[in-house]
């Protein structure tokens, strides 16, 4: 066992682990297609978060990544059903699956949607052993009716930090999006697309870099020792 060190008496040294970047460094990268899952907030039969989602996934095709988009029709409220729902687990297994996210709201009485939340809610931050959206990458968008705003991309935000994702700096909020599809419900150019081509872009790059050294990015002081403090107490308990 290492020396206490006197400068910092309240650090455990044996679990402390310096970032170097050495530990970056990987032997084999992973050389199938990013895994992105796409999450909209409205199940309107026009519904234009699904619209700019739909327009997502064939940017992320096209960038080489495998894309699956969820459709919330039919998803329980958050425990007002059994865990164990089809929907539930759908969607649970897909954010197993999923390398990196795109979550799209509407928004509404100047938030994101309870539609968009509740499919957030229904994942917890842990599966057995497994968390299943930390170290994954996010993009979040929004559309409004109206005029631009930012009030629902501020709260995913806040979401995917809770739910300790690597959410990137770019974004993309569309105003008046039932001006921005055409009767195909494709995009049309646009400032507004470039910008989701630009988010789009960035998800991928991020997503490369982080996805094979995502366990060493989010492995934490407070939960080596937590672990630890645990493994004595089972150790050392006596028995009965």
């Amino acid at each position: 066992m290492k020396a206490p060190n006197k400068e910092m008496p309240n650090l455990v040294d044996e679990l402390v682990s310096a970032p170097r970047q050495q530990d970056l460094t990987v032997a084999d990268h992973s050389t199938h297609a990013p895994r992105i899952l796409l999450l909209y907030g409205s199940l309107r039969e026009r519904s234009f978060s699904r619209l700019v989602v739909e327009e997502c996934a064939h940017l992320l095709k096209a960038f080489g990544c495998e894309t699956r988009i969820f459709n919330p029709s039919g998803l329980p409220l958050p425990d007002d059903e059994d865990a164990s729902h089809p929907k539930v687990q759908e969607l649970r297994d897909l954010m197993t699956w999923s390398e990196g996210q795109v979550w799209c709201s509407p928004e509404r009485h100047g938030s994101m949607t309870a539609i968009m939340k509740a499919q957030i809610d229904w994942v917890p931050l842990s599966l057995g052993a497994v968390r299943p959206t930390q170290g994954k990458t996010l993009a979040v968008m929004q559309v409004e009716g109206g005029s631009q705003s930012f009030n629902a991309v501020n709260q995913l935000r806040v979401l995917g930090r809770w739910m300790r994702m690597i959410t990137i700096p770019n974004q993309s909020s569309v105003a008046k999006a039932f001006l921005e599809f055409d009767d195909n419900n494709r995009m049309k150019p646009s400032g507004y697309y470039d910008r989701i081509v630009d988010v789009m872009e960035e998800l991928v790059k991020f997503t490369l870099l982080t996805r094979d050294r995502s366990d060493y990015l989010v492995d934490r002081y407070s939960e080596r020792k937590e672990s630890a403090e645990e493994l004595m107490k089972r150790v050392n308990q006596r028995s009965l």
